[in-house]
C-alpha cells in the first residue's frame, strides 16, 4: 500500500513545486529499502502487541493446561510448560501478512504466499483449539490435517502450473548446484507437482514437529528465513540472477519483502517466547510459518535448497519418521517395540540425555545457522 501511496503521490508533484521535497518518496521504489522498513514495523508492531494478545490469550484460557509428552516422559526441565498461552501464532501471522501488504507490490507470488499463510493458520488454530477444548495433546487426527495440507499444496503447484507467467516454476525441476533443469515438458510437469507439493507439506510439518522447546522452532525458522531473504533478492534481480546462473523469476523480488517482514514478526515473537516462554506458537504459528518457507522454495524454483537450508527441520522430521517405522517394525518382527532414539523428534533425546533446554536450542540454532550458509553456496557452486 505505502508504494502505492508514494508512486501516487510522486506522480501528482511531478512538474510541481512539490517535485523536489517529496523526491526522496523514490527510494519506496527500492525493494531493499521496502524489505527494510518492512522487517522494522513488523518488529515494532510484534512488540507493542505481544503483551496484548499474551494478556487476551490468557483471558480466553487458551493454555496449555496439560504435560506435553516430554515432560510426560520425564524430560530435563527446571520449569513446568503448563499454563503457558499457546495459539501465539497468530500474532506472527497476522504482523507478518499485514506488514507485507503494507509495503510490497500486489502479485501473483504474493497473492499465493499471504493467501496460503492463512490457510494453514487456520488449520493449525482449529487443531490448537481441538487440543485446548479436550485437554489432552492430541487435537486433530494426523491424516486430517495431512489431507488439508495435501490439498492446498496440490492447488498451489497445479494453480503455478497452469498460469502462463509461472509454468515454468513447475515444469522445469531444479536441482541445488547444477545450473539447468534436469527435467522439463510433461514428465518435468508431473515431477514438479509432486516436487512442490511435497516441499510445502514437508516443511509445514517439519516445523511443527520442531516446536518443541522454548524459541527453538521460531529461531530455527528465523535463520531459514534470513537465508530465503538473500535467495529472493537474488531470484527477482534479472542481473544478478544471470551472473550467478540461476532460475531468474520475476517479481520474486516482492517475496524478499515477506522474508523482511517474516524476520521481523519472528523477532518480535522470539522476544516474548525465549525460555521461560511467555507464550507459544502452537500450530497455528508452525504449520504456517513451516508452509511459508515451503512455498516461497517452489516460488523462487528452488524447492530443493530448502533441504539444505533447512537441515535442522530435516533432522528433526527424519527422527520421527525413523522411531515410527523401527518401533512399528521390531513390535511386529519381536513382539515389543523398540527404539533408537529415547524419545523423538530429536530435541527430545538430547532432552533426555540430560541437555538443558536452553543448551539443546543454542545447539540446534548452530546447526540451522551452518546449513543456511550450505544453502546459500548453491549461489556460487553452480
Amino acid at each position: 500500500m505505502i508504494y502505492y501511496f508514494t508512486q501516487y503521490v510522486l506522480q501528482l508533484a511531478h512538474g510541481t513545486a512539490w517535485e523536489d521535497p517529496v523526491s526522496f518518496l523514490r527510494l519506496f521504489r527500492y525493494t531493499t529499502v521496502r524489505a527494510a522498513c518492512a522487517a522494522i514495523t513488523a518488529l515494532a508492531l510484534s512488540w507493542w502487541l505481544g503483551p496484548r494478545i499474551i494478556a487476551w490469550l490468557r483471558e480466553l484460557k487458551f493454555g496449555q493446561h496439560y504435560e506435553d509428552k516430554a515432560e510426560e516422559a520425564g524430560a530435563n526441565r527446571v520449569v513446568s510448560k503448563r499454563g503457558t498461552p499457546t495459539m501465539g501464532g497468530l500474532l506472527i501471522v497476522a504482523v507478518m501478512d499485514f506488514t507485507a501488504l503494507l509495503w510490497a507490490q500486489w502479485n501473483t507470488l504474493m497473492a499465493v504466499a499471504l493467501l496460503s499463510v492463512v490457510v494453514l493458520m487456520a488449520l493449525g488454530f482449529y487443531d490448537d483449539y481441538a487440543k485446548i477444548s479436550q485437554q489432552n495433546n492430541r487435537g486433530f487426527t494426523s491424516k486430517l490435517k495431512l489431507m488439508v495440507q495435501s490439498a492446498l499444496a496440490l492447488f498451489i503447484a497445479v494453480y503455478l502450473w497452469r498460469a502462463p507467467g509461472t509454468s515454468k516454476l513447475i515444469s522445469e525441476v531444479m536441482v541445488p548446484f547444477v545450473k539447468h533443469p534436469i527435467l522439463t515438458g510433461t514428465a518435468g510437469a508431473a515431477v514438479g507437482i509432486l516436487l512442490a507439493s511435497l516441499t510445502i507439506v514437508g516443511s509445514s510439518n517439519a516445523v511443527n514437529l520442531t516446536d518443541g522447546l522454548d524459541g527453538l522452532a521460531i529461531g530455527c525458522t528465523l535463520i531459514v528465513s534470513f537465508a530465503f531473504l538473500v535467495l529472493t533478492y537474488m531470484a527477482g534481480n534479472a542481473r544478478m540472477a544471470d551472473y550467478l546462473q540461476i532460475p531468474y523469476v520475476p517479481g520474486a523480488s516482492e517475496l524478499t519483502v515477506f522474508c523482511a517482514a517474516m524476520i521481523g514478526a519472528g523477532l518480535g515473537f522470539l522476544w516474548f517466547n525465549c525460555h521461560p516462554a511467555q507464550v507459544f506458537m502452537g500450530d497455528t504459528g508452525s504449520l504456517a510459518l513451516g508452509g511459508a518457507l515451503g512455498i516461497i522454495a517452489v516460488l523462487i524454483h528452488q524447492p530443493l535448497v530448502l533441504v539444505i537450508a533447512g537441515g535442522v527441520f530435516v533432522i528433526e522430521a527424519l527422527s520421527v519418521m525413523l522411531q515410527t517405522s523401527y518401533f512399528k517394525y521390531t513390535r511386529k518382527k519381536y513382539g515389543a517395540g523398540r527404539r533408537i532414539f529415547l524419545m523423538a523428534p530429536l530435541h527430545h533425546h538430547f532432552e533426555r540425555k540430560g541437555w538443558h533446554e536452553s543448551q539443546v536450542v543454542m545447539r540446534f540454532y548452530i546447526l540451522g545457522i551452518v546449513c543456511a550458509v550450505a544453502a546459500l553456496s548453491t549461489l556460487k557452486i553452480r
